[in-house]
């Protein structure tokens, strides 16, 4: 009986892309003047990864001020 074990991560790979969010977390921050923790809530809510749709949404909540 063969299992199929989906999909096999290297550690390596994971630790990478982990890395990547948060520098573009880091980076975010700092340019909008925004705490990290605002930028991974925005991420989390609006389920977008992309730069340009987590600015656009960080400027809304700005213009909300």
């Amino acid at each position: 009986m063969v299992q199929s074990q989906g999909k096999t991560s290297d550690p390596e790979a994971v630790a990478a892309a982990a890395a990547k969010i948060e520098d573009e977390i880091a980076y975010l921050s700092k340019r909008h003047r925004v705490s990290p923790a605002i930028v991974r809530e925005i991420i989390r809510r609006s389920g977008a990864s992309e730069r340009a749709a987590i600015e656009r949404e960080i400027q809304k909540g700005k213009a909300r001020r």
